[in-house]
């Protein structure tokens, strides 16, 4: 996809205009994963293949600016299945949808491409396995969240919050079951990496023979430890990306937990200048579903004397397209 509209972002810059800012440190890795790559890839396919309009079922990922620009293109966002007309193509998002929504499809006559992220279909595979298995899957994640209503279609399984501040005491709460039950833990792959750990801790404590899949992905946690890195190093940190964007708040969190000040904004004009009043150093980095055009806008918007780069971890993962496409 080209993002090179940064004039057509967000309008007016002109209250980020007036900050000055010395130096912004440039996390590395940020922005776009593999899987998102492939998610927007899928749509842009099928625009080019079939034509418009090209039916998405929830967000292909969550950014605003990048479903704006594929929309722009003919695609059409829905959040349910029987919005689609029938016998219309439809691509389901990268989060991962529930069997009853392939099923809807099919009575419906829908050519269905699942551009769910390979990553989030390994666990997938992994719950349907262990319910086979005969053990009890616990599931953690957040509520709600449309990877989380996927993954929890797969198979039956019981959902533990991982930000829950009482988390051992939620997971005596939420299950009775004996200590000696066969339980697998699984994990939504966008999570903040200290928050699992304290739950898979307070599940190990419940279940001491638990098998645990910690199944946080390599971008969630490649961004999360770069933001570590450089949350020591700055006065505020500024996290490109979406409200809904559950590895784009984890970002904003874990640089709290750090001791920094931290804000999530989709671009220049939700910067509040009252937040830098008397920081000489910013951070930046953004989140695995974030344009990179929307980062550059972010510190165009800074003006800053240099921009740093802090580099971490090398990704060069990438999928291929579903069968469909290739």
């Amino acid at each position: 996809m080209n993002f090179d509209n940064v004039a057509s972002l967000n309008g007016s810059y002109a209250a980020s205009r007036e900050i000055k800012m010395v130096e912004v440190i440039l996390s590395s890795p940020r922005g776009f994963c593999a899987g998102v790559v492939r998610a927007i890839d899928v749509v842009e396919e099928c625009l080019k293949r079939f034509g418009p309009p090209v039916y998405v079922k929830h967000q292909i990922v969550h950014n605003p600016y990048v479903v704006a620009e594929l929309e722009r293109k003919g695609a059409i966002t829905v959040e349910e299945v029987d919005e689609v007309p029938e016998g219309s193509l439809v691509v389901f998002s990268a989060h991962g949808s529930p069997p009853e929504d392939f099923q809807r499809a099919t009575e419906r006559s829908l050519r269905v491409i699942d551009a769910v992220c390979p990553l989030v279909t390994r666990v997938h595979n992994e719950a349907k396995k262990y319910h086979r298995e005969g053990k009890r899957v616990l599931l953690v994640g957040h509520q709600g969240h449309q990877e989380v209503r996927g993954t929890m279609g797969q198979a039956p399984m019981t959902l533990i919050n991982d930000t829950s501040p009482l988390s051992e005491q939620a997971v005596s709460a939420d299950i009775e079951w004996p200590a000696d039950t066969e339980v697998a833990v699984i994990t939504q792959t966008t999570l903040s990496v200290g928050d699992t750990a304290n739950a898979i801790g307070a599940i190990q404590e419940r279940f001491p023979a638990a098998v645990v899949r910690n199944d946080i992905c390599y971008a969630t946690t490649n961004r999360q430890d770069a933001v570590t890195q450089m949350a020591g190093l700055v006065d505020v940190v500024l996290v490109i990306g979406a409200q809904n964007s559950s590895n784009c708040n984890r970002l904003r969190e874990v640089a709290e937990a750090n001791g920094t000040p931290a804000y999530l904004i989709n671009g220049p004009d939700e910067i509040n200048p009252d937040w830098l009043v008397g920081c000489r150093k910013a951070g930046v980095t953004s989140g695995a579903s974030t344009p990179e055009v929307l980062v550059e806008a972010v510190i165009e918007s800074l003006r800053p004397e240099r921009v740093t780069l802090l580099e971490g971890a090398e990704e060069d993962i990438t999928f291929t397209l579903p069968r469909e496409l290739r």
